[in-house]
């Protein structure tokens, strides 16, 4: 009787000036290679995602002792979404996970992933359980941005899910069907679909260095999703629009009712700057609008590329 031909896990780890944390984070893959090694085959595609310091040679060293290392160069750093892109065209395996490299995604919470995929999830998410690795200013943004977000957009994205997850090889097959440059993972991820389960994680500290996603970065990625998935911001400012000229058209009349019952009062310099300056940042504001959707259609037609291999390193067997 012929056994059953065994399957290949994927594990998806983009490193962006991770040097001192390549090795830790192997270490713990390892762990969990040892585990899973009697039913499946492994690989990581570890992703050089453009980074400034040793990392890309740490990988090097590190993929002759770990033998499913694949190390995957890109010519700069194109940032955290292309990276994971990037990982998805290379990875093999029948099952894909996309993990940190900083450790916060603990490699153990990866079996209760495959535990559920066995069972048959075609998309495993791993929910945080809380924010505690996060500061107050990043717990109510985030909180913010997935009401903002569910709330205007027809794809729900998970709160407090991340890129953490597992997918079947249909999703990650259908994920590279779609054409986009500006990629908003966790959109991409959520509009695909599937049949869906769920597993809670804790966050934990990252293991060295520090993140690289500040305040300003966190809030354009949040545009960057918000207009990946709803054209409501550009309706909200035709709606206010309306409504400012609605006012103006009443206020008219108002004026004119006046004038011919009472006469012509001294026009007021304070009102009128006001009703000039409201209006001109509510026209500002809405041309800002409609310049990142501008913006998105200008840089999709270019039609470059997502990212760019400057070397794929394979394991030697």
């Amino acid at each position: 009787m012929m056994s059953e031909p065994r399957r290949l896990l994927s594990l998806i780890s983009p490193f962006y000036n991770e040097e001192h944390g390549v090795c830790a984070f192997l270490e713990r893959v390892d762990a969990l290679y040892q585990t899973l090694a009697d039913r499946y085959d492994f690989e990581v595609i570890a992703i050089n995602d453009g980074s400034r310091d040793r990392t890309y040679e740490e990988l090097l060293k590190a993929q002759a002792t770990h033998s499913y290392v694949t190390v995957v160069d890109l010519s700069r750093n194109f940032g955290k979404e292309a990276a994971l892109s990037a990982g998805l065209d290379f990875a093999n395996g029948d099952a894909v996970v996309p993990i940190d490299s900083d450790l916060q995604h603990p490699p153990e919470v990866v079996l209760e992933l495959v535990a559920k995929w066995e069972e048959g999830a075609e998309v495993v998410l791993a929910k945080r359980v809380d924010r505690r690795t996060d500061h107050a200013v990043q717990k109510f943004t985030a909180n913010g941005f997935y009401k903002l977000h569910n709330s205007i957009s027809d794809i729900h994205i998970p709160a407090d899910v991340g890129d953490f997850r597992l997918m079947d090889r249909k999703v990650v097959d259908a994920l590279k069907q779609l054409p986009e440059n500006r990629r908003f993972m966790k959109g991409l991820f959520a509009w695909v679909g599937f049949r869906t389960a769920t597993i809670e994680y804790h966050v934990a500290p990252r293991s060295t260095g520090k993140t690289s996603f500040n305040t300003w970065k966190l809030w354009n990625f949040a545009i960057e999703g918000i207009t990946s998935y709803s054209s409501a911001p550009l309706r909200i400012w035709t709606y206010l629009g309306g409504a400012v000229s609605a006012m103006a058209l009443l206020y008219a009349v108002y004026l004119l009712i006046k004038t011919l019952c009472f006469g012509v009062d001294t026009p007021g310099y304070a009102s009128l700057m006001i009703t000039i300056l409201f209006a001109s940042g509510v026209q500002l504001i809405g041309i800002g609008v409609l310049g990142e959707y501008v913006g998105r259609i200008f840089v999709e037609s270019k039609r470059r590329p997502v990212y760019i291999v400057r070397e794929v390193i394979k394991p030697h067997r």
